[in-house]
């Protein structure tokens, strides 16, 4: 049995707990495009390190330290710009965006 008795106690709680996607995209699309973009940015972290295992192993020590510094520094700016989910906003936060028109306190998409 729940432990909430009146209304406007249901109704305080549905609005702090229930979640909307305010990502910008079709909240439908999102199965589709999460996992997608997951694997994108995987692969782009993997294909970074490509340069590393296609060098010939008459390569100077100067020229692999050199290469094996530029590829950690795309690894590291990979890293940085991969894709990560950003959690619903509160129902109750939503509808007072929509109310008032203030959508700037909701979740922007990164670009």
């Amino acid at each position: 049995m729940s432990k909430l008795k009146t209304p406007s106690e249901k109704k305080a709680a549905s609005l702090a707990m229930d979640g909307r996607n305010v990502y910008g995209e079709n909240d439908k699309s999102s199965r589709k495009a999460i996992p997608l973009r997951k694997q994108l940015s995987h692969q782009k972290v993997r294909r970074v390190s490509k340069p590393l295992a296609e060098l010939s192993h008459a390569v100077d020590e100067d020229d692999f330290v050199a290469i094996e510094a530029n590829v950690r520094a795309a690894e590291i700016a990979a890293d940085r710009a991969r894709f990560r989910k950003r959690p619903d906003e509160p129902l109750g936060r939503v509808l007072r965006a929509n109310q008032t028109g203030d959508r700037s306190g909701l979740q922007r998409k990164r670009k």
